[in-house]
């Protein structure tokens, strides 16, 4: 027992070995293909849908407000939920919690008879947060004078920023509600609720945003905020507690009382890498905030609308990692490092491909989508051309920002909060040293950020600010490739960048005849269909003769499809003991080729390490 046990995990029982021959029994079964084929599906639509959203709630911000001083006092404050969301829902919160309900539901499959782990885990672990969460929300609404000249002291008048970030301060709680309760229904492969949660969100800002801009001005928006993030977590609410009553049901005759000899720990100081880790990462966010607020009035809204309009290319990559962190989760908690090594180089190539094509759309037709998108009410074509000066600098950062989003999540998962009792390596020394190197490779990159910054914005005003930020993260993004060895996860490094050169180089070329064909037409709209058209084609043209993975397998598959030749189909037989986990692997992978055989590694449902160990 160790000294970072608390007494409410003492009795939670460790992993016994099942039977090889056994199924493992239990309420959640691993997913089978096509049930996370579907999860992508779902995922990626809501996503979208509140993508959308998100971006018509801009487009009425723009509309009402313009880029004036009342919306650079109104991101001032919005500094608090685009804080918190990261820590709290997508990035902190899901790398502690995802992992440490995959292990406790792998404990549950492997000794069903014992006390449900997973309830034990919400009980250690649920009111502590929710004490914490709401101690940081009254800490951030009665600071909010000082949090607003920390970050943006060359305000001229900062009453307003104060008031709507004491608006928005309310958004702790709910936002960390709804990011834990995510992260177990993720856990649990449920992922339809947890993709809706943005949804609901810029629903709640719409609301207020249309009912009450003219009455309340930009407070009509902060409002919005706090409403949107109840209804957030009050989505979450209900299927929550439907999974931890499946599983009580699922145990209902269990011997309750039994206790295993081994113990799971609940470890709280993995929290603080993480934690920190995420705060450092947003403080990009805040190095542009403090030295935006010198410049010209509307230069935070211009970068703010060029990060949402960018973030859109990188949040399509990101969807792929989501569906799959789990999976990378349960096979890391299962031992199974090959597993977990080709699932995660898969996802950095998958996103590498969805983002540089997203990118290479952006850099060629980034006038045309800013002019179509924003340019109407009090946002004028002075606005439009800064604005995607601004999209055309952040894109050269967007890969890295979606690499680091993928590295980030099986790097804190071989830590995770909780972990077994008679794991060996967790009081490995240079193991916790390395819980630390993410926070390292971040710090150097936000050196580099402010480094950059510094010297590039009295010259180049956004644009010295955007190119500080694509630089920094680019860095970072580096250096996590290399750490991701260090930790124990033997990616394949000469392939891997030998599969980015390539998506890079089909990049390079879909942006310069994509640039070419939108400069043809002087509409917003046909010049972003026709760049749009074209840089999609020369991708696909591109990427599949220089053999890119990512795009000739899918390409190829569609002309199978578009030719009508039939598929090869795996003849059913039996199934092997322990190849539900290796299969999600694979199964995952929406991008990959029609013909492509399914021979995925194994992940052991024994929850064996590799090699027999």
């Amino acid at each position: 027992m160790t000294t970072d046990q608390p007494a409410a995990l003492a009795s939670l029982p460790a992993p016994r070995s099942a039977p090889a021959e056994a199924p493992a029994p239990g309420p959640d079964p691993v997913p089978r293909g096509g049930f996370l084929v579907k999860a992508f599906g779902i995922t990626a639509v809501l996503s979208a849908a509140g993508s959308g959203l998100g971006l018509l709630r801009d487009l009425l911000l723009a509309r009402y407000f313009g880029a004036s001083q009342g919306t650079d006092a109104f991101l001032v404050a919005w500094t608090v939920p685009e804080t918190a969301a990261p820590l709290l829902i997508e990035d902190a919160m899901s790398f502690l919690m995802v992992p440490a309900f995959a292990l406790a539901l792998v404990l549950r499959d492997e000794d069903p008879d014992a006390p449900d782990p997973v309830r034990h885990l919400v009980r250690a672990t649920l009111p502590w947060l929710l004490l914490a969460l709401s101690g940081l929300a009254l800490a951030a609404a009665l600071g909010a004078p000082q949090l607003v000249e920390l970050l943006a002291p060359g305000l001229p008048d900062p009453s307003l920023a104060v008031v709507c970030t004491r608006i928005t301060a309310i958004t702790v709680l709910p936002f960390g509600v709804a990011g834990y309760l995510a992260a177990a229904l993720r856990a649990h492969h449920s992922f339809t609720a947890p993709a809706g949660i943005y949804v609901a969100y810029n629903l709640g800002i719409l609301a207020l945003l249309f009912g009450f801009h003219g009455l309340l001005g930009v407070r009509s928006a902060a409002l919005g905020v706090g409403l949107g993030s109840l209804l957030m977590a009050g989505l979450l609410v209900g299927p929550f507690l439907r999974r931890l009553r499946t599983g009580q049901a699922g145990q209902a005759g269990a011997g309750r009382s039994r206790r295993s000899r081994n113990t799971l720990v609940l470890m709280p100081l993995a929290l603080l890498p993480v934690a920190a880790f995420t705060l450092t990462r947003q403080s990009q966010v805040f190095v542009e905030r403090y030295l935006g607020s010198a410049l010209p009035p509307g230069t935070i809204s211009h970068l703010n609308y060029a990060a949402k309009v960018s973030q859109l290319a990188m949040t399509a990559g990101i969807l792929i990692c989501t569906v799959t962190f789990p999976l990378v989760a349960r096979a890391l908690a299962a031992g199974d490092l090959t597993a977990a090594r080709d699932r995660v180089e898969k996802d950095l190539g998958q996103a590498a491909a969805v983002v540089l094509l997203g990118t290479a759309f952006l850099m060629a037709c980034a006038p045309s989508v800013v002019s179509l998108l924003f340019q109407r009410g009090a946002f004028g074509p002075h606005d439009t051309a800064a604005t995607a000066d601004v999209i055309r600098v952040y894109s050269f950062g967007l890969p890295a920002q979606a690499l680091t989003g993928v590295m980030i999540r099986p790097y804190f998962s071989l830590r995770p909060v909780v972990r077994r009792a008679g794991d060996p390596r967790a009081e490995d020394g240079g193991r916790r040293l390395l819980d630390w190197y993410p926070l390292a490779a971040m710090l150097l990159g936000l050196g580099v950020t402010v480094t950059v910054g510094l010297l590039a914005t009295p010259r180049f005003g956004a644009l010295g600010l955007a190119a500080g930020n694509a630089a920094g993260i680019t860095a970072t993004a580096v250096l996590l490739l290399r750490g991701l060895v260090l930790r124990g996860i033997p990616l394949r490094l000469r392939r891997v960048l030998g599969g980015h050169a390539r998506l890079v180089g089909t990049a390079a070329g879909a942006t310069a005849l994509g640039a070419a064909a939108a400069g043809l037409a002087a509409d917003p709209l046909f010049s972003t269909l026709a760049g749009g058209l074209t840089v999609a084609l020369a991708f696909a043209a591109l990427g599949t003769g220089l053999g890119a993975r990512e795009v000739r397998g899918p390409v190829l598959a569609a002309a199978r499809v578009m030719g009508r030749a039939p598929l090869r189909r795996i003849p059913p037989g039996p199934r092997r003991p322990g190849t539900r986990l290796a299969a999600l692997s694979s199964a995952a992978d929406p991008t990959r080729s029609a013909g492509e055989a399914l021979d995925p590694p194994i992940v052991a449902d024994e929850g064996k390490f590799p090699h027999g160990q």
